[in-house]
């Protein structure tokens, strides 16, 4: 068992499966982003690996990556309720021995986690600049999670940099009509985009979500991969992203 507070509501991470997670409408639950960054995340096995997932929120990129691997996994939230959330998650789905939760600030420097010490990183970070008309009546838990109202595209960029290994990795979803200030901040910190997909709601739409994945000093060279279709006609979903709503690869 697992207490909820308030308006918390138990739900399942994948469409099938038993593991669930804690999710607040008023404070925050998970979306598709969060799932297709997991699903293209590509998670080293070896267990001497390690990963950091940043503005993890609820840790749902955490839990979602603890299903295809083993090795150690850190998420690193600002709020403090969601890291609380975070953490009763992972206990409910046992998996305290492999995934930490840890309350800080990217923009900040920690004694716990080590420069140049993760294999892979990921990150959903805050997609829309302060005074974007969209942030207008969130709540606040809800406004610091999509406006960059407590770090800055750059300042996400910049840790991602800071805690990845040389040669290592660092996978991205974000929005496509901001992909050209991403690559420029990523080629600028020496992560050098070797691999870009792009997200479609359904045939006939523009793109609303980009993957990036980066790689610490890599050499140059892009790979434009297969685009991702969610819906087909009548909105349900196409057999790849069914797949990976169902939690398979």
């Amino acid at each position: 068992m697992v207490q909820l507070f308030g308006d918390e509501e138990l739900h399942r991470l994948y469409a099938k499966g038993s593991a669930k997670i804690i999710q607040s409408p008023s404070v925050f639950s998970f979306s598709l982003d969060a799932v297709l960054l997991a699903n293209h995340a590509r998670p080293p096995k070896n267990k001497k690996r390690k990963i950091l997932d940043l503005c993890s929120g609820n840790g749902v990129i955490p839990l979602l990556l603890a299903k295809q691997t083993k090795v150690e996994i850190i998420g690193m939230e600002i709020q403090e309720k969601l890291v609380d959330m975070a953490r009763r998650s992972v206990a409910y789905n046992h998996l305290a021995d492999q995934i930490q939760i840890f309350h800080g600030d990217l923009k900040e420097r920690y004694d716990q986690l080590k420069h140049s010490s993760f294999d892979l990183v990921t990150c959903n970070p805050p997609y829309f600049r302060i005074g974007s008309s969209k942030e207008l009546n969130l709540k606040e838990p809800l406004a610091i999670a999509r406006h960059e109202l407590l770090c800055t595209l750059e300042d996400v960029v910049r840790a991602c940099k800071f805690y990845v290994k040389p040669g290592g990795r660092v996978v991205m979803v974000y929005r496509p009509d901001r992909l050209v200030e991403l690559l420029h901040l990523l080629s600028q910190f020496n992560l050098e985009p070797k691999r870009i997909r792009f997200i479609y709601p359904k045939a006939g739409k523009d793109a609303n979500m980009v993957i990036v994945e980066s790689v610490r000093d890599g050499k140059p060279g892009v790979r434009i991969i297969d685009p991702l279709t969610i819906y087909q006609e009548g909105q349900t979903y196409t057999e790849e992203a069914e797949a990976i709503m169902n939690g398979r690869e």
